[in-house]
C-alpha cells in the first residue's frame, strides 16, 4: 500500500469563498454590525482558535459565551465549505488502487474534522493529523508523523504530500522524505526545492498519483 497525505484548506475543500460567508452567516444570525464582520475577517484570516471569541467577545462586549459563538463559527464553517464530486470520486478510485489516504491540516482540531464529515471527506480518509492536535504545525516533522501513524503507515516506507503552501506542505512533506505535488497559486519561495510535480488543481494530483500505480 502507498501513502499519500492531502493538506485540507484550498487543498481538498475550498476555504477561500466558505470563510467570508460563515462570518457573515454569523454576524447576520446575530444581529452584529460591519464592525464585528470587519474584525472577524481581519482576525481569522490565516486561522481560527476559541481564544479568538474570547478576543472578539471582550473588544465589543458581547453577551454570548465565547465557546457558543465559537461553535456557531465551526458550524457554518463546516456548511459553507465545499468539495467538488471530482475530489471525491478521485479519493475513492486511490482507495481502490490500495494507497492509503491521509489529511494533514493546520487550525484547530474541531473545525477541521467539521469540515471532513460536512464534505463527506471522512468517510474517505484512513487518517487524519491537525496541528491543534498536538500544538504544532506544519512543516513540523512530527505532525508528519503523526499522520503517517494514524494512516497505519510510516514516514521510512515513503510516499507522497498533496498541498498549495510552499513551506508548509511542500517544504515540510519534503522534510519528512516524502514524494511532492504543489498546487500552484502562492509565491514560491526563492530557497525552497522544486516540488516533484506542479498542477492547478487536485484532482490533477490524483490522476498523477493513480498513474503511478499502474
Amino acid at each position: 500500500m502507498r501513502l499519500v497525505l492531502f493538506d485540507l484548506d484550498n487543498t481538498l475543500v475550498g476555504r477561500t469563498s466558505a470563510f467570508p460567508n460563515a462570518v457573515a452567516d454569523l454576524c447576520n444570525d446575530r444581529n452584529y454590525g460591519p464592525d464585528v464582520e470587519a474584525w472577524l475577517l481581519a482576525e481569522l484570516v490565516q486561522r481560527a482558535a476559541p481564544t479568538d471569541f474570547v478576543r472578539l467577545r471582550e473588544a465589543f462586549r458581547l453577551d454570548a459565551p465565547a465557546l457558543q459563538l465559537w461553535q456557531e463559527y465551526v458550524d457554518r464553517m463546516a456548511a459553507a465549505v465545499t468539495c467538488h464530486p471530482e475530489v471525491v470520486e478521485g479519493l475513492s478510485r486511490l482507495r481502490e488502487a490500495t494507497w492509503t489516504v491521509g489529511v494533514i491540516t493546520n487550525g484547530a482540531s474541531d473545525i477541521q474534522r467539521a469540515k471532513l464529515v460536512a464534505t463527506g471527506l471522512a468517510d474517505l480518509v484512513d487518517g487524519v493529523a491537525v496541528s491543534g492536535d498536538l500544538g504544532i504545525r506544519k512543516p513540523d516533522r512530527r505532525l508528519y508523523e503523526l499522520a503517517a501513524s494514524r494512516c497505519g503507515s510510516r514516514l521510512e516506507d515513503g510516499g507522497w504530500m498533496v498541498g498549495d503552501n510552499p513551506a508548509g506542505d511542500i517544504g515540510g512533506g519534503y522534510q519528512a522524505g516524502l514524494l511532492t505535488i504543489w498546487l500552484r497559486g502562492r509565491p514560491w519561495p526563492d530557497d525552497l526545492p522544486a516540488a516533484d510535480h506542479v498542477v492547478d488543481d487536485v484532482t490533477d494530483a490524483i490522476t498523477i498519483l493513480l498513474n503511478e500505480t499502474e
